[in-house]
C-alpha cells in the first residue's frame, strides 16, 4: 500500500523521547543504572494524514510532569510542516524491583 504500518508511529515516539532525554544531558542508559526505569503505562495515537515509506519525518516531542511519579511526552508526527499524527505516552517511575518511585530530581528540573 505504501503507507507506514501504523505501529511504527510508536517506535519513532520511543526514538524521539530517547532523543529528548539525551539532548537534555542525560539518558535511558544513566537513568537506568541510577536505579529508575520509566515503562509505558498508557499510549495514544491519533492518525490524521499517512505518513508513506521514504517520506522524511519530523517527530516533535515535549515532556509535561503529571507527578513526582509520572510523565507524560506529547508527540507529533510532521512532513513538510503538516502534522501528519499526534500522541502521547505516559510513563511511571520505577525502581530495580519494579516498585513506584519518584522521579530523579533531574527530570523534574528538565520539566521546571
Amino acid at each position: 500500500m505504501g503507507v507506514v504500518y501504523y505501529a511504527n508511529y510508536f517506535v519513532w515516539f520511543e526514538v524521539a523521547r530517547t532523543d529528548w532525554l539525551r539532548e537534555t544531558g542525560w539518558s535511558y542508559r544513566e537513568m537506568e543504572a541510577d536505579g529508575v526505569s520509566l515503562p509505558v503505562i498508557e499510549a495514544h495515537c491519533d492518525y490524521r494524514r499517512p505518513a508513506r515509506y521514504d517520506d522524511e519525518l519530523e517527530v516533535r516531542t515535549q515532556a509535561t510532569l503529571l507527578s513526582q511519579i509520572r510523565i507524560r511526552f506529547d508527540y507529533e508526527v510532521v512532513r513538510q510542516g503538516s502534522v501528519l499524527s499526534t500522541g502521547h505516552t505516559v510513563h511511571a517511575a520505577v525502581d530495580p524491583a519494579g516498585r513506584p518511585c519518584r522521579l530523579p530530581p533531574r527530570v523534574i528540573g528538565m520539566l521546571g
